[in-house]
């Protein structure tokens, strides 16, 4: 499956690539996150606890950062399993500046999911990435702005 969206960010371009990579940031907006710890350089080993239809389950998750290009472009690789099945995700996040104090983001996905959550259906699947995705989104945009608030 694979999709793609875009939201702009109350924050300069600078600011929202620093706090889209600050693992404190990432642990708050991430459903489910349970633990975010650092493993290696843009390494991190996730627990995630996720309660979506046939998705519901733990998940024991490796989440990689990769092609920085500071600061306006970077991938993110995940590759998780739990009692539901297996995921392998590619996410890629553009940083534009929109105005001033503010920056468009731009991301598109790709994932492929394996085991019992795979017999769920593309379609219901689909609709949950995209709920998780813009669930992360929203929240990293509150944070963002609670951030640049109390700055």
């Amino acid at each position: 499956m694979e999709g793609k969206g875009k939201l702009v960010l109350d924050a300069g371009v600078e600011r929202a690539y620093e706090v889209l990579l600050d693992p404190s940031v990432l642990e708050k907006c991430i459903m489910g996150c349970k633990k975010l710890v650092l493993v290696e350089d843009n390494k991190y080993q996730a627990e995630l606890s996720i309660g979506i239809a046939a998705i519901k389950g733990n998940y024991s998750s490796m989440i990689e950062i990769l092609d920085l290009q500071e600061p306006n472009h970077y991938k993110l690789a995940v590759k998780g399993e739990g009692s539901p099945g297996t995921v392998e995700a590619v996410g890629v996040v553009d940083l534009t500046p929109d105005g001033e104090s503010s920056t468009l983001l731009n991301y598109s996905y790709e994932a492929e999911v394996g085991g019992k959550v795979a017999m769920v259906g593309q379609r219901m699947l689909g609709g949950v990435a995209k709920m998780v995705i813009q669930d992360f989104f929203k929240k990293l945009g509150k944070e963002l702005k609670r951030i640049e608030q109390s700055a």
